[in-house]
């Protein structure tokens, strides 16, 4: 991808997804579960990604291993841990497929979004930088998160400097109440391979029964080996999801990143709190944004753009100069200076050339609707061709279904559709043909011809 860091060191990653997840109260994997619009699994598979590790493995449990391989198809390894027997034993099952140890590995969880590409960047830097470092893990100063793993440290040195870290104490495992902020464990961490891959078999169970990965620490601290916690810049950094009321939070968190983030690019948002942009929508800068819009899925909206109020743009590719108002569209493709709405729908596959308008309380499904046309107000167009310069009147619908199949109704350029027509699918009405209002047609309409009544008949030439 453009802008990839391209690493100096031979690193690979490990993102610890076989948690049970079962605070979520889902029939879904909890990685799977959407904020902003993007699987929990995608951000750190995607930060590592944007590292440029030429390998990442990926641990979960045999129950979702096939839902999150098919979500992330080549791009990682799949490893299963059998038992959920904590981190460690996560890891572990990760160096056993790795076979080949790196020089340094990585690991994430798999339900921290909010981590940043320089924290990653950091991290690796500072533990690689630094002969004999054993681990170094990404903390967050000063938090207040009861259910994360506190970072303990020696004391303070006699010049003022921060002890170095002895142990991370997990929430289960603490024999004494804890109060105020802490310094916690991020669940970001960078390890030498060989020495991990060695220590990784020495872990034994906590007081709860699990083999915990931070145990490494107070390992390493009682052998006087060298491990280290790098704190990071923004605490949200460190928060993750266990259950539906942090998935909120973290939800709002995001969104408040990419909305800043869009701002900062030359988007106008008239009303953050009420804007929700998912993660892989792109913007074009001086396109405006008003309250009450969502701009979902994989969307992208050109330069100049008005978007809202009251709108929900889905999966849609929006030209330069469109205006959206109070409208529902989805899976479509539109064109430079489109105007639609209010309350109108487009639905998958449908293709809105340049110029076209739209009005209030039409619906278009997988038609193309030409250059120039209009049909400013209550109308049906599915399964249509429709050229260019077309005028359609109020009311008019193309009949697509006949109980069983769909069919297709075609609209030469310049035709004239008059208010109430009805179109009886497979019909084509020719260039520059025209019928009055109320027309049933029923039967091809040639170039150049009115055809009136119910059923619609052509309407003689004039001599």
């Amino acid at each position: 991808m453009a802008g990839a860091y391209q690493p100096s060191h031979d690193v690979v990653g490990v993102i610890l997804a076989a948690g049970r997840g079962s605070r979520m109260h889902s029939n879904k994997p909890k990685p799977l579960h959407l904020a902003a619009g993007k699987e929990l699994i995608r951000y750190p598979v995607d930060l590592m990604a944007e590292w440029g590790m030429q390998r990442i493995v990926v641990v979960t449990s045999p129950d979702h291993a096939e839902a999150i391989g098919d979500l992330l198809g080549d791009n990682v390894e799949i490893a299963m841990q059998p038992e959920p027997d904590g981190t460690a034993g996560a890891l572990a099952t990760a160096l056993d497929q790795l076979g080949e140890i790196p020089q340094t590995v990585v690991v994430m969880a798999g339900d921290t979004p909010l981590v940043r590409a320089t924290s990653l960047r950091t991290l690796i830097d500072e533990h690689t930088a630094v002969a004999g470092r054993r681990m170094t893990i990404l903390s967050a100063p000063d938090v207040f998160a009861d259910d994360l793993g506190r970072i303990e440290r020696a004391s303070v040195t006699s010049d003022g400097r921060v002890g170095a870290v002895s142990a991370i104490v997990e929430a289960p495992d603490r024999t004494r109440p804890v109060h105020g902020p802490a310094e916690v464990n991020t669940g970001v961490y960078c390890f030498a391979g060989d020495w991990v891959a060695h220590r990784i078999k020495q872990v034994t169970p906590s007081p709860s029964g699990e083999l915990y990965l931070t145990a490494l620490v107070a390992m390493a601290s009682d052998a006087g080996e060298d491990v280290a916690a790098l704190p990071i810049a923004y605490a949200d950094e460190a928060l993750g999801v266990n259950d539906r009321i942090q998935l909120a939070t973290v939800e709002a968190v995001l969104r408040d990143h990419l909305n800043r983030r869009w701002m900062e690019n030359g988007v106008t948002i008239i009303d953050p709190a009420t804007t929700y942009i998912d993660a892989e929508v792109t913007i074009g800068n001086d396109t405006v944004l008003l309250p009450n819009t969502m701009l979902r899925g994989q969307t992208a909206i050109g330069q100049e753009c008005e978007i809202g109020p009251n709108s929900v743009v889905q999966d849609t590719h929006l030209g330069d100069r469109c205006s959206i108002v109070a409208s529902f569209l989805e899976g479509a493709k539109i064109e430079n200076d489109v105007t639609i709405g209010p309350f109108s729908h487009l639905r998958p596959d449908s293709v809105i050339e340049t110029g076209v308008h739209l009005g209030n309380y039409v619906e278009v499904k997988a038609s193309r609707v030409g250059s120039e046309t209009a049909a400013g107000h209550f109308c049906y167009l599915g399964d249509a061709n429709v050229g260019r310069g077309v005028n359609i009147g109020a009311g008019t619908v193309t009949c697509n279904y006949d109980g069983t199949d769909k069919h297709t109704t075609n609209i030469g350029a310049g035709a004239f559709i008059g208010s109430d027509t009805m179109l009886i699918a497979p019909v084509s009405v020719g260039e520059d043909a025209a019928t009055g209002a109320g027309a049933v047609v029923t039967k091809d309409i040639p170039r150049g011809r009115l055809a009136v009544g119910v059923p619609a008949k052509l309407v003689p030439h004039r001599d």
